[in-house]
């Protein structure tokens, strides 16, 4: 007996054919059913892809031309742009800014502009939520953000968040304005940094100079916390630590591309669709150099703006509109003039310009420095023709596979490739084309003998 139950056990019993029927109903049902759930799995999975909204991020060095290409973009994709440009946001800093033109603005919306007079301060944590809420608004509207400027620290926080760094109460503020007050009134920086330094944040120390918003701001975080604010986790730097954990062979460009695009669909909240926009630097350098002849250029350029902000009773590097490259030169120089009974030399004027153009080609360095370490951004070769990098961009942005890259043609390398360009950037000196002779400034110089003269 127990020998034949194990038989009959091991050889299970044929069916019949009407049993068969049913058997291979059965199993087509079932197949079928696995299959519409895993290509409803596949297409919920694609759907969350798509839904992922997508911005386009335009930046790059000072002088790049990267306003008139995101202006061509909102044009042809039906976009509106946030400038991500810590100086466009006050009101009267126009030329030194390069800030859009009205007729521009008024062509294409442009947000983040005009928002503040000069005496105030913006933050990046302020932008972080003016640019977040302005895209959500163009985005609901059924348009296209397109954030463009060089302000990297604001890019940074707009695209992989804030740090989670606590907000002050109303308390704790007003008693760390009354501590630092009187410092702040009479310019004693050092002894307010020291004091902060003292009080828990010895990276204080690295500010720049009158900084009094963020050295408030870090004595508010430190008597709020009891930790300063580099205590507190940045998201970028998770975001970098993920992509670099997760790329096998550094020196494999395609992988760690693959890796960026995984990291940033799973971790970001949006489909940021990043560009950099640059030239050669010596090119770039030259370009900035006349740009900065064309500011100063004329009785209503940055020198009249920087004479505004004077009368407004401003002081040169007293806060950031007056810390701003270009406004801080101008400022400086017209206090000069104004001391001297409303009157410079040639060599003074020039002076002034070499600085301004000295600082404005130091800017731009540390911004190719900043994005040569973000790795989201794909490098784009300024000076072909702005047409093609326009379509360019349009293609990847109505890409839905996600595997575009840049043609070779329009890539921009990050680093200098040859001993001949890096003898030509060693070797550069600013060649003017406005300002060459003594007299060239000499309209200048009797527009500042004019209005500065009754400022003694």
């Amino acid at each position: 007996m127990i020998i034949s139950s194990s038989v009959r056990t091991c050889f299970p019993r044929f069916p019949s054919s009407s049993e068969t029927h049913v058997f291979r109903s059965a199993v087509k049902f079932t197949f079928t059913l696995r299959r519409r759930l895993f290509t409803t799995l596949c297409s919920v999975s694609a759907t969350q892809k798509k839904e992922k909204e997508k911005v386009i991020v335009v930046s790059g060095p000072t002088g790049a031309g990267k306003s008139r290409l995101a202006l061509e973009l909102a044009k042809v994709l039906n976009g509106e742009i946030i400038s991500a440009d810590s100086v466009q946001v006050y009101r009267g800093l126009d030329v030194g800014s390069a800030k859009p033109s009205p007729s521009d603005r008024k062509e294409v919306p442009h947000h983040l502009v005009d928002i503040l007079h000069p005496s105030e301060d913006y933050s990046v944590g302020q932008f972080y939520e003016d640019a977040r809420q302005t895209t959500r608004c163009i985005l609901d509207n059924g348009r296209v953000p397109i954030v463009t400027g060089g302000t990297g620290l604001y890019l940074r926080w707009l695209i992989y968040g804030k740090p989670d760094v606590p907000k002050a109460s109303k308390e704790i503020a007003s008693e760390v304005s009354s501590e630092l007050a009187d410092l702040e009134r009479n310019g004693h920086w050092d002894a307010a940094v020291q004091l902060v330094i003292k009080a828990g944040d010895p990276k204080a120390q690295f500010l720049a100079a009158n900084d009094w918003y963020r050295l408030r701001r870090s004595l508010e975080i430190i008597k709020s916390s009891g930790s300063p604010p580099s205590a507190f986790e940045v998201p970028y730097n998770s975001f970098r630590k993920e992509c670099d954990s997760s790329v096998v062979d550094t020196n494999d460009i395609s992988s760690s591309a693959d890796v960026v695009e995984e990291v940033k669909s799973k971790e970001l909240n949006y489909d940021f669709i990043c560009f950099f926009l640059s030239n050669q630097r010596v090119d770039l350098y030259r370009s900035i150099d006349w740009r900065c002849e064309d500011m100063v250029s004329g009785t209503d350029g940055i020198l009249s703006e920087a004479r505004w902000l004077l009368d407004a009773g401003l002081l040169p590097n007293s806060n950031s509109a007056t810390r701003a490259i270009g406004y801080r030169q101008a400022m400086e120089y017209l206090l000069l003039c104004r001391e001297q009974g409303g009157s410079s030399s040639p060599r003074e004027f020039y002076n002034f310009l070499t600085e301004f153009q000295k600082a404005s080609r130091n800017f731009a360095k540390r911004q190719l420095t900043w994005f040569r370490n973000e790795h989201i951004y794909h490098w784009l070769d300024a000076s072909k023709p702005l047409d093609t990098v326009l379509n360019f961009i349009c293609d990847a942005y109505h890409d839905k596979s996600g595997n575009w890259v840049v043609p070779e043609s329009l890539q921009m390398k990050k680093e200098l490739l040859s001993r001949r360009e890096e003898s030509e950037l060693k070797s550069y000196r600013t060649k003017n084309r406005h300002f060459i002779r003594r007299e060239d400034c000499s309209d200048i110089l009797n527009w500042i003998q004019k209005t500065q003269g009754l400022k003694q």
